[in-house]
């Protein structure tokens, strides 16, 4: 197998939606609203995975033409998150620059429906969209547009398969669905940043590449624990940063979330959760 980190774009977000503030769940919130503090430009990476079975893309990034058509009435999307990306950053043109065409792509797992990991699902029309069953349920209807989900930024195609988890214990995860006939591709469930986010796994020789979304902005707030600004319930999000290092500490782990500038490096060289530099 071979893997590709794709930057699409970069995204700029409060300080206080990269670590929150706060115990209770509508403070977290409110102060990502009140911070005036920014982030650093972050990257926005999707992965591909050239599998013997098939390339299967796990999140899409962020999608040029949806900034092009106007900002989002959303008050989130509109005051709350910057995005800068032209459009050949989007996964598309990327893919095909990799050698890999739409119909190459038997499979695109979405970790959750943000825009900025659905903004590219445009590019895979004829590719099977897999999606967690609790996500698609709170991103229907009206109570999904309020929640942010705004079906607008959606191909008319759109039409997700429920990915339902199997209560299969994976390591230290407590739900997972092998994606794969050789079972070494991956998802579990790993809820926090949205109540039904995934991760997937790659299994690949002797150590797992943990495809994170969202778990966390980076790998050093994984390891102290610190939840983000928008995760609904503290609890959860900790007992599942709290997984994802006791899973590390039983497996070799090279850990990369979407928006954590050192993911790239970190895939290239194979560096394992804790480690400094090169391995």
């Amino acid at each position: 197998m071979r893997i590709h980190a794709i930057q699409t774009g970069l995204v700029k977000i409060k300080s206080a939606q990269v670590e929150g503030r706060g115990h209770n769940r509508i403070m977290r919130q409110l102060a990502i609203f009140a911070d005036r503090n920014w982030t650093e430009w972050l990257p926005t990476y999707a992965w591909a995975i050239e599998h013997p079975e098939g390339v299967i893309v796990v999140d899409t990034g962020q999608g040029a033409h949806l900034l092009e058509t106007g900002r989002s009435y959303h008050p989130f999307v509109r005051w709350e998150v910057a995005f800068r990306i032209d459009r050949e950053e989007e996964i598309g043109p990327q893919l095909r620059a990799l050698g890999i065409g739409p119909r190459d792509v038997k499979k695109v797992v979405l970790t959750h429906l943000h825009m900025d990991h659905d903004g590219g699902l445009a590019h895979f029309p004829n590719s099977e969209i897999l999606v967690a069953a609790g996500e698609i349920r709170t991103a229907k209807g009206w109570a999904g547009r309020m929640r942010g989900y705004l079906p607008h930024r959606w191909p008319s195609w759109f039409d997700p398969t429920p990915l339902e988890l199997a209560d299969e214990p994976f390591g230290t995860f407590a739900r997972s669905r092998r994606l794969t006939s050789a079972g070494d591709v991956i998802a579990v469930a790993t809820p926090g940043h949205t109540a039904d986010h995934i991760s997937v796994l790659v299994q690949e020789d002797d150590r797992t590449l943990f495809l994170a979304g969202d778990t966390s902005y980076n790998e050093s707030l994984m390891l102290a624990g610190r939840v983000d600004g928008v995760s609904l319930d503290e609890r959860t999000s900790s007992a599942c940063l709290e997984a994802i290092r006791r899973f590390a500490q039983a497996h070799p782990t090279v850990y990369l979330p979407t928006h954590d500038p050192q993911s790239a490096i970190r895939l290239t060289n194979r560096r394992l959760v804790g480690q400094i530099g090169s391995p």
